[in-house]
């Protein structure tokens, strides 16, 4: 294992994507959000996804030099072009209109179509709450999920986020879940890095559970609670699919397939949280909701309760002091996409001899 600080992450993925055709403010964007991901512990929507991006830049289809475009519908609702650029773009085009919308009429909604991948959604999530706003963050995603009932991929394990403010204890609530038990980014590192998954993430192609990653990927996953799963996937698509104008019911495609482009949809939406009350008795009221909360009685086996959120907020803290931490084989393909563009190495240092959480 070798580790990389963010500053070296940044600068590392902004260099790669600007040697592939991407602006420097683009190049900026990208690289901030795949290193947040990185840094909250969320490896599978980070800097890795990198080869796989690049992939879809040299078959032509994901255009690195598009650049998103805003048509305006109301006051409170616009709508974003991704003209098949990259999904951060996107989305995080899509969330500064609706925080400019919200800042002045209390909310604003925004579709986005024709768009990519877009990684971790809280990244969008802190988008908003660095704005003072609460948020929704919805997107669908490639088939990978059946639905309840059904044997085939159909729709995505596309995840739905949201967040709020936080009060005086520091910790903003951030949720951000895929509706699948697992999301599959955790499969495809699992393959990535020669491990083995748990039984209950997957089935293979013939319907059997597997903790084999590379069947599991010829397979389905499973959704979380049965058909809850498979209905907030369903919604996903509704809202980020159909209401946008992007491919749905199956048709995007897998940010690993390099054969067309992907056509993702989102949906995202920005809310002042001082519309029913004033500020300071909306953060007074999310204090009391954290401590009621993190303050619960624990069952057995149980030393501590997380806000959602904080989990990923503590990995962020420690990170940054110890740095992002990579397998050999992550390094590798990496540098194998910096070689490519006459980029430098990725800087890593072994890792520290003590963790200090």
């Amino acid at each position: 294992m070798r580790h990389v600080s963010a500053a070296h992450a940044r600068a590392f993925v902004e260099k790669v994507l600007v040697g592939n055709g991407v602006t420097q403010d683009n190049a900026v964007i990208v690289a901030k959000c795949l290193v947040e991901a990185d840094l909250r512990g969320v490896d599978t929507h980070g800097m890795n996804r990198i080869p796989s991006y690049m992939a879809r830049v040299r078959e032509g289809v994901l255009d690195p030099r598009a650049s998103p475009t805003i048509r305006q519908i109301t006051p409170a609702v616009a709508q974003v072009d991704g003209h098949n650029g990259f999904g951060f773009l996107a989305a995080h085009k899509g969330m500064a209109t609706a925080i400019d919308m919200a800042r002045n009429i209390g909310i604003g909604m925004v579709s986005v179509k024709h768009s990519n991948h877009f990684g971790m959604s809280a990244w969008v999530v802190q988008q908003a709450l660095d704005a003072g706003m609460m948020s929704l963050v919805f997107t669908n995603s490639s088939p990978a999920l059946p639905v309840w009932g059904g044997k085939s991929k159909l729709m995505g394990v596309s995840p739905i986020a949201c967040g709020a403010p936080a009060g005086k204890s520091g910790r903003p609530f951030i949720m951000d879940m895929a509706p699948s038990v697992a999301a599959r980014g955790k499969i495809y590192k699992a393959l990535r890095r020669g491990e083995t998954i748990p039984g209950d993430w997957a089935l293979d192609k013939d319907g059997n559970r597997t903790d084999d990653p590379s069947k599991a990927l010829e397979g389905v996953m499973l959704p979380m609670g049965g058909p809850k799963g498979s209905a907030i996937a369903i919604m996903m698509d509704v809202f980020s699919g159909v209401l946008s104008g992007s491919a749905f019911a199956g048709h995007v495609t897998n940010p690993y397939d390099p054969s067309k482009p992907a056509d993702v949809g989102h949906f995202l939406v920005a809310i002042k949280p001082d519309l029913f009350m004033s500020i300071a008795e909306f953060k007074e009221r999310m204090d009391y909701l954290y401590q009621r909360v993190v303050g619960s009685d624990k069952i057995a086996g149980v030393d501590r309760i997380y806000f959602p959120g904080e989990i990923e907020d503590l990995n962020k803290e420690k990170r940054l002091r110890e740095g992002i931490p990579l397998v050999e084989a992550e390094v590798q393909a990496l540098n194998k996409e910096a070689e490519r563009v006459g980029a430098a190495s990725i800087a890593t240092t072994p890792p520290p001899t003590k963790s200090r959480l």
